[in-house]
């Protein structure tokens, strides 16, 4: 990370700075204005293509075949879908994927067309009901489309739990462990998205530890299945944060971590403006003002800033993105505290600053 003191701070100075003060990783818990949404089945009719998806696909081979079909009601989970009468209360409406297509890389995706997502929890139950080559379930979660996706699924033919991701149509390696599945019986699966970090959880169990990627930061969400697999999904439930933009989430978590902060702010540039100004920050008054010189020589330069006044410390640094490139600034002030000297206070920043940039795909992500 390329940040030093334009007062000269020495390559022992950041050697010490960087391994100074650990700090957890963002909170992953939703706040009071979460919100939710439940993708529900139960009104449709038999052999009923849900309105509102986009079938498409990954790899090669043939589209989905997505229908309404019903399914026997589960005797592990107490599913919402039941629909009918008291006698046909055993079954429910699910979403199935029933084509048998055997061809290999060929990923079936039914996309839900309603909004795009960032932090979430999302969770379904599936079932897995044939396939030869392939008996494979999931979900699609911070979908761009069907060549830019994280993937989480379910294999009752080997016995998996598998995540991996679609970037420009390539799919990465998977990752995962070894879980009991169950052909023919429901499951639940769930993905926890909290910034760049994922969770994944079979029938309530950590199927995986926690991944760390930043390839995708929002997107819609569906469900996939691979290959000839045939599979039914009920009840998905999407928990999730009304979208803001990353530096306005950035500055909140910020706050929450960190007491001691008196004010923060995230300077980048937009489509709509491209000057650096100010996109978020603790005291609301400051968004939109237009960047001072010494901000603008941070980006410049691609140096840090250390200042002390009498009523606080700053430490101006530039913010980078995945490839490195200076794509923002962020400025802190902080209380002073016994024994502060410029050597600490960049300690305990410098985290801060790391932790940020991992969530910073490009410029876009930053003030869109």
């Amino acid at each position: 990370m390329r940040i030093r003191s334009w007062r000269g701070l020495s390559s022992l100075l950041l050697l010490a700075a960087l391994s100074g003060t650990q700090l957890g990783s963002f909170s992953a818990s939703f706040s009071a204005s979460a919100a939710e949404k439940v993708l529900d089945f139960s009104s449709l009719k038999e052999g009923e293509v849900p309105q509102g998806y986009s079938s498409v696909l990954a790899g090669s081979g043939k589209p989905g075949e997505w229908k309404i079909t019903m399914e026997p009601n589960s005797t592990q989970f107490a599913l919402k879908g039941a629909v009918g009468t008291k006698d046909r209360a055993s079954q429910i409406a699910a979403l199935s994927q029933i084509s048998r297509d055997p061809t290999d890389e060929r990923f079936p995706m039914f996309l839900w067309d309603g909004d795009v997502f960032g932090d979430l929890t999302l969770t379904t139950h599936f079932k897995i009901n044939g396939g030869g080559s392939e008996q494979i379930a999931g979900v699609v979660f911070r979908a761009k489309d069907a060549r830019n996706c994280y993937v989480a699924r379910a294999n009752a033919l080997d016995g998996n739990v598998r995540f991996y991701k679609f970037v420009n149509g390539e799919r990465s390696a998977p990752i995962g462990n070894s879980m009991p599945i169950t052909r023919g019986e429901w499951h639940e699966l769930t993905v926890i998205c909290r910034g760049t970090k994922i969770q994944v959880r079979l029938d309530g169990k950590e199927a995986m530890p926690e991944l760390t990627d930043n390839s995708f930061i929002i997107g819609k969400v569906g469900f996939i299945t691979k290959s000839d697999s045939q599979a039914s999904f009920s009840d998905a439930v999407i928990q999730f944060q009304p979208l803001e933009s990353l530096a306005s989430a950035l500055v909140r978590d910020l706050v929450q971590r960190q007491p001691r902060l008196i004010n923060v702010r995230i300077y980048g540039k937009t489509t709509a403006r491209n000057e650096l100004h100010v996109l978020a920050a603790r005291t609301a008054a400051d968004v939109g003002q237009a960047a001072g010189e010494t901000d603008l020589k941070v980006f410049a330069e691609n140096q840090a800033y250390f200042t002390k006044t009498k009523v606080d410390n700053q430490v101006i640094a530039p913010l980078h993105d995945r490839n490195g490139e200076t794509v923002g600034v962020v400025k802190f002030f902080l209380k002073p505290f016994p024994g502060q000297t410029e050597a600490n206070t960049i300690a305990r920043v410098l985290p801060l600053v790391r932790d940020l940039e991992e969530r910073i795909g490009s410029a876009n992500d930053l003030g869109e």
